[in-house]
């Protein structure tokens, strides 16, 4: 049965989501122009990656939350790349995954998933599948005339790369993420050009970023402690 997730976080935890929901709070009430939507998304998204940080089940749900509410923000700004990459690969992945983790949870913890490692058939099928899904959609995106073209298609191999991961339970989804949160960065950094609005969106991907570099310490350290 699933437990108040909550009441699984350490006081690490609790100082590094406090430090993300300050940070990306406020760039975006410091904003010119606030977008709900945008608040919102952020403060779900740093909430979601502490509680996959812990291997929680809850971070899946609350990432399909966010994949929704970003999907609308990235649609804002003509980033179709992004919309469809969240609509129509995080969101069902994140359920996927949800599914996969509740099957595997570690020990009687239904809230912490058992740690896993690729095996070979699995990482020799992750390149090909990258590289198909990754070709189909620069071709729709350029269908779609979307924005820096070559960040948003990075965006899809980093992003589908990081699915794959998280679903199989490896710890290595998190060093995926991170390559996506610098993509994404990148990606913001050059819509805040034409539209300063979009800053706080850079500030909320450089605190996903380092939620996920602390993510990737976490599992490696829960994994150790599985193994024994």
């Amino acid at each position: 049965m699933l437990k108040n997730p909550f009441s699984q976080l350490s006081k690490k935890d609790y100082i590094v989501w406090g430090i993300s929901l300050l940070v990306v709070g406020v760039s975006i009430l410091l904003s010119p122009d606030v977008s709900l939507t945008t608040l919102l998304a952020s403060l779900i998204g740093v909430t979601a990656l502490i509680f996959l940080a812990k291997g929680d089940v809850w971070g899946q749900f609350l990432s399909m939350v966010f994949a929704t509410l970003y999907a609308i923000t990235s649609l804002s700004f003509r980033y179709y790349g992004e919309a469809i990459t969240y609509m129509f690969m995080t969101f069902p992945s994140a359920l996927a995954c949800a599914v996969s983790w509740l099957r595997h949870p570690y020990k009687d913890n239904a809230n912490e998933v058992e740690i896993s490692r690729l095996t070979k058939l699995q990482k020799a099928l992750l390149p090909p599948l990258a590289c198909v899904v990754t070709v189909l959609f620069f071709f729709v995106l350029r269908a779609l005339n979307t924005p820096n073209l070559f960040f948003s298609t990075l965006s899809i191999l980093t992003s589908f790369t990081a699915s794959y991961l998280t679903f199989f339970r490896s710890p290595y989804y998190a060093v995926a993420d991170s390559f996506n949160d610098v993509v994404l960065i990148v990606l913001w950094t050059l819509a805040s050009i034409e539209k300063p609005s979009y800053i706080p969106m850079i500030m909320c991907f450089v605190m996903f970023l380092v939620n996920d570099i602390y993510g990737f310490v976490s599992w490696r350290i829960r994994e150790k402690e599985q193994q024994k």
